[in-house]
């Protein structure tokens, strides 16, 4: 049984309102946001437009303020928002959503202030925004407010996107909006394609920053801007809409042939069933391959798409195999292998290729990760030499996962990053290389054959002579 003591509903309850009361004062003096939310919970109490009055009156003392937030005050503002966010979706929106629809278009709209006097390199005043984006479109379609209205605030808040506070807002609006919304929102666009930024004369012209090329001005800047984002906005319309070629159209025949560009075109033609266009998109793009050139994902992921959706199996088979012979991509194997009902012979030739990729840490992910463990330790065995010890991220858990299946090999790991650590004589890393000595004593007693390499115990003099004026990692072995 819990003590009367401890603190839970139940034992506060006990207290009685008024003591609650007092102590509630007491805490929350000193404390604006713990006022706040008390004042939010007696809002409550009243009615949902008592709730809303006291979330307006925030969200307007909030857009006024011009303070910078570093990082001791930056939880203080998430917890801010947080709350008022709350009260909008929690408490307004479900009995008033027209009220909470207004309400929550001013919360986004303090984005732009609040990224402006804030460090938000950790992304978390960033997420409650997004947060935020995301409870628009149900809220939307609760509110049954106009279609044209709605894509005019959509057409103002994309206008006002410096931060990218409302990347996405097309297609979470898109049920709310309609078809009658996103063509108003559409025309609206196509009416700002049509009406570029005025370059003032030579002598008004405001320079606001110098590049590589020279000077660049603010009105330059400006209409870079507006390009950017009527083309983003028309992209993500057309892909509302269903229209392939409304997409297709925003961008000019060279881009077009940019390998990513490409991709993106392609996989909507074939969802569209173009898969033919698809595949002559693809191959026109400016795309060069080499032998071990890295592949292009999107790219290689659309053209093999393409090559089914026109009945080149066999092609788009080759083009797996490719993808997996530059770049060990399992994905694609996999792939490759379910068109051949897993044959266990084209999975050990596979196998074998990775043996002999010209990347050794990169066949050592992949054989680990498939997972071919045996593999794994003959391909660290047979190229020992080429185990960069600086790669702790790849060579420690590669260790790790071979130390019960062949204790050499993992061995051989450890050492490449003990030597390493001592050679380019990087103190951070002595413990964990004084570790892996230490994991390397005691995998030895299960290693039969030490075969062309040293023993632990010849290996383990070697070092400590070898690094003896190293007294900070001497000491760590001792």
């Amino acid at each position: 049984m819990a003590s009367k003591k401890t603190l839970n509903a139940k034992n506060l309850e006990a207290l009685g309102a008024p003591r609650l009361a007092e102590l509630l004062l007491e805490i929350s003096a000193g404390d604006a946001a713990a006022k706040r939310h008390l004042r939010l919970a007696l809002a409550g109490s009243v009615g949902t437009p008592e709730v809303a009055q006291e979330v307006r009156k925030r969200l307007a003392t909030i857009a006024k303020s011009r303070s910078f937030v570093d990082w001791q005050k930056k939880a203080v503002l998430i917890k801010d928002l947080e709350t008022q966010l709350g009260a909008i979706v929690d408490r307004v929106a479900p009995s008033e959503p027209s009220e909470g629809l207004d309400l929550l278009w001013r919360f986004l709209g303090l984005a732009s202030s609040i990224f402006e006097r804030c460090d938000d390199s950790s992304g978390r005043v960033a997420d409650v925004f997004y947060f935020a984006l995301r409870k628009l479109g149900p809220i939307a379609e609760s509110a049954r407010v106009s279609s044209d209205s709605l894509a005019d605030k959509a057409y103002e808040a994309l206008i006002a996107n410096n931060y990218g506070q409302y990347d996405g807002l097309i297609e979470i609006l898109t049920p709310a909006l309609g078809a009658e919304g996103l063509s108003h929102l559409k025309a609206r666009m196509t009416e700002l394609s049509n009406t570029p930024v005025q370059r003032p004369p030579d002598a008004e012209r405001r320079v606001v920053a110098v590049g590589m090329s020279g000077p660049m001005y603010a009105d330059e800047i400006a209409e870079g801007a507006r390009v950017r984002r009527v083309q983003l906005a028309l992209q993500d319309i057309a892909d509302a809409q269903g229209d392939v070629d409304a997409f297709i159209a925003q961008y000019d025949e060279a881009t077009q042939k940019v390998p990513k560009i490409a991709a993106n075109i392609a996989q909507r033609l074939i969802a569209a069933g173009r898969a033919q266009e698809a595949l002559a998109t693809i191959e026109a793009a400016e795309h060069r391959h080499h032998d071990w050139h890295w592949p292009d994902f999107d790219w290689e992921d659309a053209r093999i798409a393409a090559l089914d959706g026109v009945g080149r199996g066999e092609d788009a088979q080759a083009a797996r195999w490719s993808c997996f012979q530059r770049a060990l991509s399992a994905p694609h194997l996999k792939a490759y292998l379910k068109r051949l009902d897993d044959d266990l012979e084209a999975e050990e030739q596979a196998l074998n290729q990775a043996l002999r990729h010209p990347m050794p840490l990169q066949a050592l992910s992949f054989l680990i990760n498939w997972p071919d463990l045996d593999g794994a330790a003959r391909l660290v065995i047979e190229r020992a030499d080429e185990m960069d010890g600086d790669c702790y991220y790849i060579l420690g858990p590669a260790a790790e996962a071979l130390a019960s299946r062949s204790p050499l090999a993992a061995t051989l790991l450890l050492r490449a990053m003990i030597d390493f650590t001592l050679e380019e004589t990087r103190a951070s890393r002595y413990k964990h290389a004084a570790r892996h000595l230490e994991t390397c004593a005691h995998l030895a007693g299960a290693i039969k054959d030490f075969g062309a390499f040293e023993t632990h115990a010849y290996y383990d003099a070697r070092i400590r002579d070898k690094h003896r004026r190293k007294p900070s990692f001497y000491r760590l072995i001792q």
